[in-house]
């Protein structure tokens, strides 16, 4: 069979369709996300996972045509079924035009960026304290480690967010990155006067009685 009748030409061109409708969505519902912040979503929504996914929901392994190969396997690699959700998307845009692609996606787009978002979500307070500081101060903050806890398969890493002369209230996390994830939301909170979202104390954080003794942090 020649690949000029396969349907990868329907994916090249599903696949630009697909990515216009999601980066439209996203620059209409986040207006004041940066540009960095809007292709860390549109990379999850418009990803192979996330179109496998929609393959598989809409049974569309059911209508193709496989090798015998491929054919006796149990289940559809992803990236069959990605391509294949690609190929409708750009079968229904030459059928209908724009509007038509956009009435078929949309419900299915709004949901993943829906649980992009919310996954994604801790990934934008350090850009989100970046952007402030920057701003008021001309400086980006910093993220001191504190201290240390527990043994180094379990270990808790305190960190504060720090601007200018300001510290703001530390959090713990399971490792650095984490860390410095939550005391840059605590530093958020605290800047716009609400709850602290994370505590300081680990007792609290861990729920044990007796956690193993602080080390401070020799960096």
């Amino acid at each position: 069979t020649s690949r000029l009748n396969s349907y990868e030409r329907l994916e090249f061109l599903g696949d630009s369709i697909l990515g216009f409708v999601v980066c439209e969505l996203l620059f209409q519902r986040f207006p004041d996300w940066l540009e960095g912040d809007l292709t860390k979503v549109k990379s999850v929504v418009v990803g192979r996972q996330a179109c496998a996914k929609l393959g598989q929901e809409l049974a569309l392994h059911e209508f193709l045509a496989l090798g015998k190969g491929i054919g006796k396997r149990e289940s559809i690699p992803d990236s069959l079924l990605a391509n294949a959700f690609e190929a409708l998307v750009g079968a229904i845009y030459l059928d209908g035009g724009m509007e038509a692609a956009k009435s078929f996606l949309l419900p299915f787009v709004d949901q993943q960026v829906q649980a992009a978002v919310a996954e994604n979500a801790e990934c934008n307070f350090k850009s989100d304290l970046q952007q402030y500081a920057q701003k008021r101060v001309g400086l980006p903050p910093t993220y001191p480690l504190l201290a240390d806890r527990g043994p180094d398969h379990e270990k808790w890493f305190l960190v504060s967010a720090t601007i200018g002369k300001r510290k703001f209230s530390p959090a713990w996390g399971r490792n650095k990155k984490e860390a410095e994830q939550r005391a840059a939301a605590n530093a958020l909170a605290e800047i716009e006067g609400v709850n602290l979202p994370y505590e300081h104390d680990l007792d609290t954080v861990l729920g044990e009685g007796n956690p193993p003794s602080v080390e401070a942090s020799q960096d």
